[in-house]
């Protein structure tokens, strides 16, 4: 059986992972102020999955990690790009599905009828 090896990293590598995580941080809050319509939300996305990518890479310890491990997180990865998807794609139809494409009826007028003590209903 093989021993398991750990790896240890110099300080240096984990003062430069917080520097890029502190800037990444600082261009999600400046994009954040950017009216970029309707790309906002990818953005801030894709700044998001790279900051968690950086997280897996360092600070747990996949770049070191035997290919198997490799393999698992990339698998998981990819169920969870594959269920985005199928919510997405209900999401972009719900709405498109459930309108008639007959014109719209008049809006029905309704009567109240005054039934307070003291009023007549037949006159």
């Amino acid at each position: 059986m093989s021993e398991l090896v750990s790896h240890v990293e110099r300080k240096k590598v984990y003062v430069l992972v917080w520097v890029v995580l502190l800037c990444f941080t600082a261009l999600t809050t400046g994009v954040a102020y950017i009216d970029l319509g309707a790309f906002n939300t990818v953005v801030a996305l894709a700044i998001a999955v790279c900051k968690a990518s950086i997280v897996v890479l360092f600070f747990m310890h996949l770049r070191h990690s035997e290919k198997l491990i490799r393999l698992v997180v990339g698998v998981a990865v990819f169920w969870l790009c594959i269920l985005i998807v199928i919510s997405l794609s209900d999401f972009a139809t719900r709405f498109r599905i459930s309108r008639p494409s007959w014109p719209q009826s008049q809006p029905v007028t309704v009567h109240h009828l005054d039934m307070s003590p003291g009023t007549t209903t037949a006159e």
